[in-house]
């Protein structure tokens, strides 16, 4: 990252917080032996504590979070990444970037707690801005004890779910977690453009993403090597959400990483919302 941080606002996509998707009450249940006590449950109506969302307080929060996700690449003095976010972060609270399409949850008091309610959201969305227009290279980050995974490395494992022979794997089954999987795998074993894939299970291939406050792994479905020399990283999924999104982010930047380091050939990444568009997928990525 620069030291001088900048955002073009006009390139800057509106976010929508939609109050039917946040929960605007929240619920405690005292679990006593294994079960809630439902005559115990007390609703918390968030609107009467309008102090502990003040726009001020939300903008701390949110800089801490952005501040924890940059630091680590920041060619600078660390108070001065913080007081940028800050900058940052405020202005984008303040613009018209937000949108709410709701006139009951636009007053003042609301409009806050939903922004409480949703501020990995947000801060997800504004450092995507901030990274894409000020980071001059992204590079990997390897591990120290293992920095370069391969399927050579698996060892024997058992299972009990159902499981088809390979023939352009390393690893000698596929296990399907789902049909779509099984599907995969005979596209990737009929197709000329297809040298070898592994199913990613058990090859402690992993990205890590930021959600809800924390950092979480993601696991891409398979790893394909096309017979054009690029390898891709393919996801199967039948519904999207937004921390799938955020999954496909984080992925997107391992991949630019990777990529820019070199020596790991060219990697790309999709995701598959259909069975019917695997094929499609491969064919133009193996061109």
């Amino acid at each position: 990252m620069k030291p001088e941080l900048t955002v073009d606002w006009a390139k800057v996509e509106p976010l929508m917080l939609d109050p039917v998707a946040t929960v605007i009450s929240a619920e405690i249940a005292p679990a006593l032996g294994g079960a809630a006590d439902m005559s115990k449950v007390t609703a918390i109506d968030l609107s009467l504590l309008p102090e502990e969302f003040r726009l001020q307080r939300l903008t701390f929060v949110a800089a801490r979070k952005a501040f924890a996700e940059l630091k680590t690449n920041f060619q600078g003095n660390e108070e001065y990444l913080v007081f940028q976010l800050i900058r940052l972060v405020e202005t984008f609270l303040r613009s018209d970037k937000i949108d709410i399409p709701s006139l009951f949850h636009s007053d003042a008091v609301r409009r806050r707690i939903l922004i409480a309610l949703n501020i990995d959201l947000i801060v997800r969305h504004v450092l995507r801005f901030v990274t894409e227009q000020n980071t001059t290279a992204l590079t990997p980050v390897f591990d120290e004890e293992n920095p370069i995974g391969s399927t050579g490395q698996m060892r024997a494992w058992y299972t009990t779910k159902p499981n088809m022979p390979t023939g352009k794997s390393h690893i000698s089954h596929v296990v399907g977690d789902s049909a779509w999987e099984q599907y995969a795998a005979n596209v990737f074993e009929s197709r000329d453009d297809v040298i070898a894939y592994a199913k990613n299970d058990h090859l402690g291939f992993q990205i890590h993403y930021l959600w809800q406050g924390s950092r979480r792994r993601y696991v891409p479905d398979f790893i394909v090597r096309l017979a054009n020399g690029k390898t891709l990283a393919l996801e199967i999924k039948g519904t999207d959400s937004e921390q799938n999104k955020a999954k496909r982010e984080a992925l997107d930047e391992w991949v630019q990483a990777v990529n820019s380091s070199g020596g790991f050939g060219e990697w790309s990444w999709d995701v598959a919302f259909n069975p019917n568009q695997i094929h499609d997928i491969v064919a133009r990525y193996g061109k």
